[in-house]
């Protein structure tokens, strides 16, 4: 009993000495803007916008860019069936499951530079860091970078088993199709079954990601911590009234669909803002038949969509929706009817464990934060079926994404990337 007291007093000061030095580890921030800028010119677009769409030229290019780093870095580095870039680093214990961080390359049409590489950058740094200061951690540590994400999270869904044969066969941004894609960045959609990971085999995924939206920037905060990604349901709202003549039908004689349709998306406005909380219901969608100046319209498609953290909510909030549909339908003597899209998205939650960690790093590091729920998809919404997830955002100034004005700050990147790296740091003691 007294050896093994002195041997734990030997012990504790090295323990202390280590978290110590891991707590004050600090990223290189103007390194990760270098190459954020570096990474910007595959497919760098006169306007300033970024076309990296997957599959297409820019992003095989910008993908081996990325691994030639993931390579210097000392990351052992493979290419799944899926496409997803994935760099190893060993942990002192073999026997532990990795951690695993990271984001996506790819952009939308169009799009900025920040949405993606933000958190995989940060997470190359991270790796750096590490480097350059002779740590190892315990767990092995995974960089991954998803393919496709902004094609439809193509990458962290076949890593959860939810791509299908039918998906494989849609045509993307690049003119593939999935499976073609997929071939042409190194995978092999016949073998997908081989990237599925099961619930356990990841100790813990955590994503960096800029905000896409103005609350940290309005609220002048620094950090937002995720509480989860919403889930998403569509349906397709049918107006069927009678078509006619627009000069010789008096006004009160009309079935006119597109008046009804239009009370339906104040009705949804309504709804929607009649609850506490923080849901959103949108109609983006609207075709009108026949489309005529001269014709009152005869029928109307409506695309309506609601968002929430809770599934419960969203079909509370379409069912009230569903009952002012037939008021509706009954004074304008039209019929409305609801199809639901095939492909609803399940909202997830993040882990509080991994939420009160980013918080213990934001207030160790002295940066302000908030609680917030993301309302766009991302990869950790796909990990969080097989893994405990967490999500960290940094403002995007103006709220803008997905836009070649799409920008975050320097020093809010290089915040961000810190909380990350002692987010980490903090889940590998456990």
């Amino acid at each position: 009993m007294k050896n093994t007291l002195l041997v734990c007093l030997f012990l504790l000061p090295s323990v202390l000495l280590a978290q110590t030095k891991s707590n004050s580890l600090k990223i290189n921030q103007q390194r990760i803007l270098t190459r954020l800028l570096e990474l910007s010119k595959f497919g760098e677009l006169p306007n300033g916008g970024i076309g990296r769409v997957a599959y297409s030229k820019a992003d095989l290019e910008g993908r081996a860019y990325f691994i030639g780093l993931m390579k210097k870095a000392g990351l052992a580095v493979t290419i799944d069936y899926a496409g997803n870039i994935i760099g190893r680093r060993k942990g002192k214990n073999p026997t532990l499951k990795p951690i695993a961080f990271g984001s996506h390359i790819d952009s939308v049409p169009n799009g900025g530079n920040y949405d993606g590489p933000v958190g995989s950058i940060s997470g190359l740094e991270l790796i750096e860091t590490l480097n350059e200061n002779n740590i190892v951690t315990e767990h092995p540590l995974e960089l991954i970078i998803f393919a496709n994400e902004e094609g439809g999270t193509v990458g962290s869904g076949a890593m959860i088993g939810k791509i299908t044969t039918a998906a494989l066969k849609l045509v993307t941004q690049s003119g593939l199709t999935i499976a073609d894609g997929i071939r042409t960045i190194g995978g092999n959609p016949d073998s997908l079954s081989r990237v599925v990971r099961k619930k356990g085999d990841v100790a813990a995924f955590v994503e960096l990601h800029i905000e896409q939206g103005g609350i940290l920037m309005t609220e002048n905060l620094q950090i937002g911590v995720v509480e989860g990604i919403v889930g998403i349901e569509h349906w397709d709202a049918t107006i069927i009234g009678t078509p006619n003549h627009a000069g010789t039908t008096p006004m009160n004689a009309r079935r006119d669909a597109l008046l009804a349709a239009a009370k339906l998306v104040v009705a949804l406005n309504e709804v929607v803002t009649s609850h506490e909380g923080r849901q959103v219901g949108t109609v983006g969608k609207l075709i009108v038949e026949p489309g005529a100046y001269n014709v009152i319209p005869g029928k109307v498609v409506l695309g309506v969509e609601i968002r929430d953290l809770s599934h419960d909510k969203i079909w509370q909030l379409f069912h009230e929706l569903e009952a002012k549909a037939r008021d509706i339908a009954k004074t304008s003597e039209t019929t409305i009817t609801f199809v639901p899209s095939s492909v609803g998205v399940t909202p997830a939650l993040t882990a509080k464990p991994i939420q009160n960690k980013i918080i213990g790093a934001a207030k160790a590091l002295g940066f302000s934060y908030r609680y917030m729920q993301s309302g766009a998809g991302h990869d950790a919404q796909e990990m969080a079926q097989i893994a405990p997830v967490g999500m960290i955002f940094i403002p995007s100034v103006g709220g803008i994404s997905h836009s070649p004005k799409e920008f975050s700050k320097g020093v809010d990147i290089g915040n961000g990337a810190n909380v990350l790296l002692q987010t980490l740091l903090a889940l590998d003691r456990e």
